[in-house]
């Protein structure tokens, strides 16, 4: 009865950490135990664990969509200001940021007719004149310059 004891303990530690499910033999049970007070304790044991036993991401919520042109830059000088790879939220450029002045810095938007359920980040801004657009950042000038314009929609996620 210690023996079960013990290995209900040590895979209760171990589901949690790599996701492995034990399977409880009937041949190896000791015949005194009721093998259904075994599964409930391995659940007791993973409720007061630190890890959760469901995913916690769930799928952004659209608070509301918006027609806008979106339009592309790069990081060189011409296209930015003195500080090229820096956005106008402090953090470095990277794959997913978009810039505007439509929208508060940290928002997150989806672009469906151009890139499906990819999620893009406000992190950056555009000149003051440019009031009605959202300009996505690529590494390169040329992938820029190939986006072009587009005319679309965007949906704005909840935060």
């Amino acid at each position: 009865m210690k023996n079960i004891k013990n290995s209900v303990l040590a895979f209760a530690i171990l589901i949690p950490v790599i996701g492995i499910a034990p399977s409880f033999d009937a041949a190896s049970n000791d015949s005194s135990e009721d093998p259904s007070s075994i599964a409930e304790r391995l659940v007791l044991t993973q409720t007061n664990s630190l890890l959760p036993l469901s995913s916690p991401a769930s799928p952004e919520r659209v608070i509301s969509k918006l027609g806008v042109i979106i339009t592309a830059y790069s990081s060189t000088p011409d296209q930015t200001d003195d500080t090229p790879f820096i956005t106008a939220s402090g953090k470095r450029v990277r794959d997913g940021i978009v810039a505007t002045n439509l929208l508060p810095l940290g928002t997150k938007i989806k672009i469906p007719e151009i890139y499906g359920s990819k999620i893009f980040v406000v992190e950056d801004r555009m000149h003051p004149r440019m009031h009605d657009r959202i300009d996505i950042w690529f590494s390169s000038y040329s992938e820029a310059k190939k986006f072009g314009i587009k005319r679309t929609y965007i949906e704005i996620l909840e935060s």
